[in-house]
C-alpha cells in the first residue's frame, strides 16, 4: 500500500517521507527490518536442503581434498595457533586487497587496458586519477590496515580463543559454513547501515565522515580510506563482529574477510564490469551523500533512503552485466534540455 501511495498521490509520498524521518517512522522500519530479515533466516532453514543441494554435491567430492590440505596445515603449524590464524585472517585478506587493487590502479592512473575504462561509472571524473590525492589516500589506507586493523584482528583472536580453537582440526561443514557467510552478511548490512547512517549526521560527518566522502566518484582503494573512528566502527565492526559471536572456524573467518575486502573493493571501484556485482549502488552514495547507506540495499528500501537513486538512470543500470557492452551505452543518460 505505501508503494502505491507514493507512486499515485505525490502529496502522500511527501507525508510517508516525513513520517519515516521521525523517530515513529524510524521505529516502524525498523520492525519490519526484524520481520523481514527473520522471515529469511526462516525461509533458509526450511529450505536449505533444496537450494544448496548441487553445492553440497561439489563439496562432497571434494570435502576430503580441502580437509587433508587443512591437516596439512594445521600440523605444519601446531603449536602455533595464533601464527596461523593471524595469516589467515591478516595477510590473506591483504593480499586480495591490494591484489584486486592493483589492477585496478593500474586503470585508473594509466587508463588502460582502454576497454575497461569504457566501462567508468562516472565518464569524466579520474581520467587518469589525481596523483597527489591518490597518493595521500594510500597512505591513510596502508595506516588503516597496519595500525587499526591488524591490532583489532589481534583482539578478535583472543575473544575467539575464549570459546574455544578458532583454528581447530577440523574443517566446519558445508552447511554450517554457509550458515555463518549468510549470518555474517546480515549482521554485517545491518550494522554497516546504521552505523554509516550515523556518520552522515551534521556532527560526525563534518569531523570524521567527510574525509571518505573527498571521493565523490570513487576508486576500489578508498574504500577504506577514513577516519580510523570510522575505519573502527564503521569499516571493521561489521565485518568482525560476526565470526567472534558464532565462534567461527579460522577457514570460514578467513574467506569471510577475503569476500569483504572483494566486494567493497567493487563497490568503490567506479567501473561497472561485466559480470561482477553492480557498483552503482555506492556509487550513487558517494555522487549524492544522502543515498544509499547499505550493503545490500535490503535497509535503504524498509527506510525509504534509496528513493531518489530508484529514480534514476543509475537504478537502471544497478543490475548484473551479462554482455560486453557498457551500461552507459546500453542504458544512456537522459539528454538535457536544449541538447
Amino acid at each position: 500500500m505505501t508503494v502505491e501511495t507514493r507512486v499515485s498521490d505525490p502529496r502522500g509520498a511527501a507525508k510517508t517521507s516525513s513520517r519515516q524521518e521521525g523517530p515513529g517512522g524510524i521505529w516502524d522500519s525498523v520492525k519490519k527490518t526484524v520481520v523481514v530479515i527473520g522471515s529469511g533466516i526462516l525461509f533458509l532453514a526450511a529450505f536449505s536442503n533444496s537450494l544448496t543441494w548441487h553445492l553440497q554435491r561439489f563439496w562432497g567430492a571434494s570435502g576430503d581434498f580441502w580437509q587433508n590440505l587443512w591437516t596439512k596445515l594445521f600440523v605444519m603449524f601446531e603449536g602455533h595457533d595464533a601464527t596461523l590464524f593471524y595469516l589467515g585472517t591478516m595477510l590473506l585478506p591483504t593480499l586480495a586487497f591490494w591484489g584486486s587493487n592493483g589492477l585496478l590502479l593500474l586503470v585508473d592512473t594509466t587508463g588502460k587496458p582502454s576497454f575497461i575504462a569504457r566501462y567508468r561509472i562516472q565518464v569524466d571524473k579520474n581520467s587518469p586519477v589525481d596523483p597527489a590525492k591518490l597518493s595521500h589516500a594510500v597512505r591513510n589506507v596502508i595506516f588503516n590496515q597496519v595500525f587499526i586493523s591488524m591490532p583489532m584482528v589481534v583482539a578478535v583472536y583472543y575473544l575467539m580463543s575464549l570459546r574455544g580453537n578458532p583454528c581447530g582440526p577440523e574443517l566446519p561443514t558445508f552447511h554450517w559454513a554457509l550458515m555463518e557467510l549468510a549470518m555474517f552478511s546480515i549482521l554485517e548490512e545491518i550494522m554497516f547501515y546504521y552505523s554509516h547512517r550515523l556518520f552522515h549526521s551534521p556532527s560526525l560527518y563534518k569531523h570524521f565522515h567527510k574525509q571518505h566522502h573527498e571521493w565523490t566518484a570513487p576508486i576500489g582503494i578508498v574504500s577504506i580510506y577514513a577516519h580510523p573512528l570510522e575505519h573502527v566502527i564503521s569499516n571493521m565492526l561489521p565485518v568482525v563482529l560476526g565470526p567472534v559471536i558464532l565462534g567461527s572456524h579460522l577457514s570460514t573467518t578467513s574467506m569471510w574477510y577475503c569476500l569483504a575486502f572483494i566486494s567493497t573493493t567493487i563497490s568503490h571501484c567506479g567501473y561497472h564490469l561485466p559480470f561482477l556485482p553492480s557498483p552503482e549502488f555506492h556509487d550513487f552514495h558517494h555522487l549524492k551523500f544522502n543515498q544509499c547507506f547499505g550493503v545490500f540495499g535490503v535497509l535503504d528500501r524498509l527506510h525509504g533512503t534509496d528513493t531518489k537513486f530508484r529514480q534514476t538512470k543509475q537504478y537502471e543500470r544497478h543490475t548484473l552485466l551479462t554482455s560486453l557492452t557498457p551500461l552507459n551505452e546500453s542504458v544512456p543518460d537522459t539528454p538535457k534540455k536544449g541538447q
